[in-house]
């Protein structure tokens, strides 16, 4: 890869995720609703089932990105590149992200409960309705902070070995994650193969966001010692192999505590704690979420180009 990623993050900032355009993963989520019930049917190991799932969302995503790509060179290159550029815009979620967090700021900041906890409820999969001022904004910043990965920084990686096909690959997987991966009676064995696969796709990515988010809460004015401490304490508390990297350095940076008990489906989960309880989560914690997380995907996107640009060069 060389400039293409840079060009498809200036895209995302600039447009967003238009809810009116296509989008492949809403294409991907399709396809995994459809697939569902005839795996279902065909195969008494719902565990086979769902590496099947698995295995051929992750060869039509990445195959069709290959071969977008590899048709529209061949009318001509600079087609090529185009096509590259957008189906890795397609593949990032910054302004998304921070349009959805803004979504949920704003009614906060009048007072208005019932509006942020609507707006809370698009974007988190637990339970809203009984949370005060002081829990939105903490599920809102954790939700920023977990997506600065999975929506940001892995995308960027996986475009960087492999471009639009390998990026691709890993939105299959999350996206699978999003829809199958429940630990509930229906989804544990059907879902188990999207979930790991997930995990593994994240795993470096997850890690490698200390160093994006101390060096973005640097550059913000932010403790980045407190951001590197937390981040190496607290990472690997949580459930999730991967979640609670990015948190314990959100949690870090903002001087916040994160995680807690939450409720999921009407039974509370005791998550551990992220972070120092230094201070209550305010709603200006949410500007600041996004700031970082705009900070931290910008040179995300400029260190992923210099990378990619050098392994072009060692390759040629």
């Amino acid at each position: 890869m060389g400039f293409e990623l840079l060009a498809a993050y200036a895209l995302d900032l600039a447009l967003g995720d238009p809810p009116s355009w296509p989008h492949p993963v809403r294409w991907l989520g399709r396809l995994i609703t459809a697939w569902e019930e005839p795996l279902r049917r065909r195969f008494t190991s719902m565990h086979l089932a769902g590496m099947v799932l698995a295995g051929g969302c992750l060869l039509v995503a990445a195959g069709t990105a290959y071969g977008l790509v590899g048709l529209a060179t061949a009318v001509h290159p600079g087609l090529g590149l185009g096509m590259s550029v957008l189906l890795l815009y397609w593949a990032i979620s910054v302004r998304d992200l921070a349009n959805h967090a803004w979504a949920v700021y704003h009614p906060l900041r009048r007072g208005d409960l019932p509006a942020a906890r609507s707006a809370l409820a698009n974007i988190v999969g637990r339970e809203t309705a009984h949370l005060d001022e002081a829990g939105i904004v903490r599920a809102t910043v954790e939700t920023i902070a977990e997506n600065t990965v999975d929506g940001v920084l892995s995308p960027m990686f996986y475009a960087t070995l492999g471009g639009p096909p390998l990026a691709w690959a890993f939105k299959a997987a999350s996206t699978l994650d999003s829809m199958v991966g429940y630990k509930t009676a229906r989804y544990r064995e059907f879902g188990w193969a999207g979930a790991r696969l997930d995990d593994l796709a994240n795993w470096l990515p997850a890690r490698l966001s200390g160093i994006f988010f101390v060096l973005g809460a640097g550059m913000l004015g932010l403790d980045w010692r407190q951001t590197w401490r937390i981040f190496r304490r607290d990472g690997r508390r949580h459930a999730s192999p991967n979640a609670g990297w990015p948190e314990a350095a959100m949690s870090g940076a903002l001087g916040l505590r994160l995680g807690g008990p939450n409720i999921y489906h009407g039974e509370t989960v005791a998550k551990p704690w992220l972070g120092d309880p230094r201070r209550e989560p305010e709603p200006a914690d949410i500007p600041r979420a996004i700031r970082l997380l705009v900070t931290v995907s910008t040179l995300a996107a400029l260190s992923f180009t210099v990378l990619g640009l050098a392994l072009k060069k060692g390759l040629t």
